[in-house]
């Protein structure tokens, strides 16, 4: 669990949270990036220092530079990748998925699978590996990084302003809307899927 009482504006282990976790998160998913930058929200919620201009351009700079990262291993690395991520049905369903999905409908994927848990990881990874346009996926995850960034940012500070005496409250409320919210994402994604191939076995 992230201690809140350290995450301060002004603090240097706030501006590492804030890159450090969310790069990492795209090929070490199991390190939670939307919950560190909301916990960022939730703590700083009182506070209307600038610098915190600064926290959210480090959280969507350490987004984008993740993301990159991934493809780069994508790129780099397709069959270790396809043995430890792909794997299995689900994996390889995951990859199948991603591929046919960037080919249709290429940046604007990448921006929307910033918000589904594992979709990220999975497009980036297939990025690489189908050596996607390098110049249109850093415009794409840098636009996403930025958008996610501040969103997270957002609803944490809802959160904290909204329990300003009970910080955990806040976090605990502030992290079910995040989730809520890639849910929503998730069945969208899913409803379009169902719809797409309705259509094309007519």
């Amino acid at each position: 669990m992230l201690n809140l009482s350290v995450l301060h504006v002004d603090s240097l282990a706030s501006y590492a949270i804030a890159f450090v976790v969310p790069a990492l998160d795209a090929v070490v998913p199991v390190l939670p990036s939307e919950t560190a930058v909301v916990a960022l929200g939730v703590a700083t919620a009182g506070s209307t220092d600038p610098r915190i201009a600064l926290l959210v351009f480090l959280a969507a700079a350490g987004a984008c530079a993740g993301d990159n990262l991934s493809y780069l291993v994508g790129r780099r690395f397709e069959p270790w990748v396809d043995r430890r991520i792909f794997a299995g049905e689900r994996g390889l369903a995951r990859r199948a998925w991603a591929r046919a999905t960037l080919d249709r409908f290429g940046a604007r994927l990448i921006v929307v699978c910033r918000f589904i848990p594992g979709g990220r990881t999975a497009v980036t990874l297939t990025c690489g590996a189908t050596e996607y346009p390098r110049r249109r996926f850093l415009a794409a995850t840098a636009f996403a990084g930025a958008i996610w960034a501040s969103y997270a940012f957002f609803v944490g500070r809802l959160g904290g302003k909204a329990f300003e005496h009970e910080p955990w409250l806040g976090l605990l409320l502030a992290l079910g809307s995040a989730l809520a919210v890639s849910a929503l994402v998730e069945l969208g994604r899913r409803v379009a899927h169902r719809v797409g191939r309705g259509r094309a076995d007519r």
